[in-house]
C-alpha cells in the first residue's frame, strides 16, 4: 500500500511541476527538479501519457500537460449544470423545428446523451437520455471527435464498425470529415448509424473556448434533407441553439 501512495504522490508531482513554470520540461530536468532517478520519472511519465494526462513533443522530446487532464480540469463543466443551462434553448429548438433534440457529452468511448427534448407531435418516442452513441458515426460524435482532442483520439483508436452502408470506416475518410467539421463548425448524420434517420449537430463551447458538449436535430430523412442534404434552415437553427447556450455557460459572442 506504501509504495502505491508513494507512486501516486510522485505522480501528482511530476504533474503539479509540469503545470507550472515552463510549458515543455524534459527527463533530466524533471527528474533533477524532483530529486528523483531518470528511471523512475520515465516511467511515471511513459503511465501519465498512456492515460492521457502528459503529452510528449515528437521533435523535442520534452512533456507537457495532456488534453485529458485539461478535459477533466474545471475548464469543463459538471453534466448537470450543463443540462441546465441547455434547457430553455433546446426545448425553443424543438419547438421551432418540430424535430427532437439531444444534449450529449463525451463519457468513455462514445456520446452520453443527458437531456432529450421529444418531437412536439403525439407520436410515440422512446426517451433516449442515459444511452451511449458511437463517435465515429453520429453527428453529436463528429462535433465531438472535430473540436476534442481525446474525443479524437477515441474516434481514431476505436473499431469504426459500419452500422448501416453509409458509415464511414476508413481512417483518412474519417480525418477529413473531422476537418470538414472543424472548418464549418458543424457536422451531420444522414444514415450513417440508423437506416432512415439523420441529424446535424453543433458544439458547446466554454469560456475558455473548450468544448463541453454538443446539440444535436435528428429526425427522419425526408423531414431533415433536401435533395440529399439537412435542411438549410435546420442547420442554421442547430448552430444558433448551440451559440445560445455556450454563451450562457460562459463563453461568450462568436
Amino acid at each position: 500500500m506504501a509504495k502505491s501512495i508513494q507512486s501516486l504522490q510522485r505522480a501528482a508531482a511530476v504533474l503539479r511541476l509540469l503545470a507550472g513554470g515552463e510549458r515543455r520540461l524534459g527527463l533530466s530536468d524533471i527528474a533533477s527538479s524532483l530529486g528523483l532517478a531518470k528511471g523512475t520519472v520515465h516511467g511515471i511519465l511513459r503511465t501519465l501519457q498512456e492515460e492521457g494526462f502528459v503529452e510528449q513533443d515528437a521533435a523535442s522530446g520534452r512533456y507537457q500537460l495532456g488534453a485529458e487532464l485539461l478535459r477533466l480540469g474545471n475548464s469543463y463543466l459538471d453534466v448537470h449544470e450543463l443540462r441546465s443551462r441547455a434547457l430553455v434553448w433546446t426545448d425553443d429548438l424543438a419547438r421551432s423545428s418540430g424535430e427532437s433534440v439531444h444534449l450529449g457529452v463525451l463519457h468513455l468511448e462514445g456520446v452520453l446523451i443527458v437531456h432529450h427534448v421529444f418531437r412536439p407531435d403525439d407520436s410515440r418516442q422512446v426517451l433516449e437520455v442515459g444511452a451511449m452513441q458511437p463517435l465515429h458515426s453520429t453527428a453529436l460524435g463528429k462535433v465531438l471527435a472535430a473540436y476534442d482532442p481525446v474525443a479524437r483520439g477515441e474516434a481514431v483508436r476505436g473499431t469504426r464498425e459500419p452500422l448501416t452502408s453509409r458509415t464511414v470506416t476508413d481512417l483518412e475518410q474519417f480525418e477529413k470529415i473531422l476537418e470538414r467539421t472543424r472548418s464549418r463548425g458543424w457536422a451531420t448524420d444522414i444514415e450513417e448509424s440508423w437506416e432512415g434517420v439523420a441529424a446535424v449537430a453543433a458544439p458547446i463551447h466554454d469560456r475558455r473556448r473548450m468544448p463541453v458538449g454538443a446539440i444535436a436535430l435528428t429526425g427522419a430523412v425526408e423531414r431533415l434533407c433536401e435533395n440529399g442534404e439537412i435542411r438549410t434552415e435546420l442547420i442554421t437553427a442547430v448552430r444558433e441553439c448551440a451559440r445560445s447556450v455556450s454563451r450562457d455557460v460562459g463563453a461568450g459572442r462568436f
